[in-house]
């Protein structure tokens, strides 16, 4: 199935970014950060077919079906598209948002991954072209996850230091004028 050290690794990442990215935008609170993370498993839905056949599927709907595009770009937008229209719509923006945060930083740290295993055709539909970049880890490798665990740690420090200095900061009153 899903290597755990892998799987880890997108989650944290994604959970990091949305924790840093909450200190300049304070509408991303910790709830949405795991939206975040929810997004840095998407494209891994391609894994489905491990659970689900394409034959299964094909079978019930009587058309073609490939779990593949769900591991791309188009398949994943698709994905967030429905998922946003599942909730509220006061949501609705910020749930997209931060799955696709979560889906693009899943992309990024694919992309890093070393060939053949960092190939893919992550842009499809708009292009069936394998993307391929030099590669600088393994998804064998076992020390991503501890450095993602480091990250996201790192992460939550920054953003819990920011929120006591704001809290200092408004609970400070200012200094009465002489008068």
């Amino acid at each position: 199935m899903i290597d755990v050290a892998d799987g880890l690794t997108h989650v944290l990442v994604a959970y990091a970014l949305a924790t840093l990215l909450s200190i300049r935008y304070p509408w991303i609170t910790a709830r949405l950060a795991t939206v975040a993370m929810v997004g840095g498993m998407l494209p891994d839905l391609n894994r489905l077919k491990w659970i689900v056949s394409p034959e299964t599927i094909e079978a019930a709907l009587g058309a073609s079906f490939s779990w593949r595009p769900m591991h791309s770009i188009g398949g994943v937008a698709v994905v967030i598209c429905i998922a946003s229209l599942t909730i509220r719509a006061e949501y609705r923006r910020a749930v997209a948002l931060l799955l696709a945060l979560g889906a693009l930083s899943h992309f990024v740290l694919d992309l890093l991954l070393v060939p053949p295993a960092g190939t893919y055709q992550y842009l499809w539909p708009l292009t069936d072209a394998d993307v391929v970049f030099p590669g600088f880890y393994s998804s064998r490798d076992r020390w991503v996850a501890p450095v993602s665990i480091l990250l996201a740690l790192a992460a939550r420090l920054v953003a819990r230091r920011h929120s006591r200095s704001l809290e200092r900061e408004s609970h400070e009153s200012p200094m009465p004028a002489d008068g």
